[in-house]
């Protein structure tokens, strides 16, 4: 069961700040006036989760071309996702919730298994969530098609 209540559409996200494989720390609200899709996922390395970010990193172009800024999340350290990126040549930098902090405020951290469940939310450049989706099985993911669908919404 997931730690928190997942924010609602409508609502504004929670900020938060995140070391990135870059080499930097990320601050949420400091993307303001952007896009952004927040791609939470369970670990690096496992099937499922190579298998998503190697889709988004294939249509890497797609999502560039629509002015979203993709930022994958996982509690894993920065070093194992640099190893990570580096492995599948990933082309956006990956975020480390080591502490579990936004998981938590998303409420999508699995507290038994001390990891986020797959979600995605889809926030507008004032920061606000047009569009979240929960995986119910971990081991489940949104095709791409589906997301740009979404971000396509936006306008």
């Amino acid at each position: 069961m997931p730690s928190s209540a997942v924010p609602a559409v409508g609502t504004p996200a929670p900020d938060f700040a995140l070391a990135s494989t870059a080499g930097e720390t990320v601050t949420l609200s400091a993307l303001r006036g952007t896009p952004v899709l927040l791609a939470f996922f369970p670990l690096a390395f496992t099937s499922t989760c190579t298998a998503e970010l190697c889709d988004m990193r294939d249509e890497y172009d797609a999502f560039a071309e629509r002015g979203v800024r993709v930022l994958p999340i996982s509690v894993d350290a920065v070093p194992s996702l640099k190893v990570f990126q580096q492995q599948y040549e990933l082309r956006t930098p990956l975020l480390s919730d080591f502490k579990r902090e936004a998981s938590r405020a998303y409420g999508v951290l699995l507290e038994e298994r001390f990891y986020s469940t797959r979600a995605y939310f889809l926030l507008d450049a004032e920061g606000l969530v047009r569009w979240a989706h929960v995986e119910e099985n971990p081991g489940q993911k949104r095709e791409n098609r589906e997301i740009f669908a979404e971000i396509d919404k936006l306008g």
